[in-house]
């Protein structure tokens, strides 16, 4: 297993930062790596990416305004995602980890930079979409 963890500061209200992140419906209007979204339930939704990638995600812990989290399965990989959110004067702290096992041996060495990569994409876009 691989984990990957980010934590930054986001000049933005907790609520604000917290509505965006878990409104996944919304993501393809402000995350670049997506097509679109599809919103099976309350509880499950799936992400196709831009690449061609489709991602079964399944909510399993909602702490409102403090931590959300949810399994993740595709074609090539299964984890865990766990997002822990806090208020720090006007802004909001996110400290988002993701603990990631590949399914194909050979993917196992790139596992932590895609996971990097990917952590560091969505924050720049949260960011960007913070600022609207």
């Amino acid at each position: 297993m691989t984990t990957s963890k980010l934590k930054t500061a986001l000049a933005a209200d907790l609520r604000q930062v917290w509505d965006l992140v878990t409104d996944v419906g919304r993501y393809p209007q402000w995350r670049s790596d997506l097509d679109r979204v599809e919103v099976l339930n309350r509880t499950v939704f799936m992400e196709y990416a831009r690449d061609g990638a489709v991602t079964k995600f399944t909510v399993t812990r909602v702490d409102p305004y403090a931590r959300w989290e949810f399994d993740m399965e595709s074609s090539h990989m299964t984890g865990h995602w766990t997002g822990v959110f806090r208020q720090r004067g006007a802004g909001t702290v996110i400290d988002f980890t993701e603990q990631v096992t590949a399914k194909k041996l050979w993917m196992k060495p790139f596992v932590k930079l895609y996971l990097k990569r990917h952590q560091t994409q969505f924050a720049a876009d949260l960011r960007k979409a913070l600022e609207r």
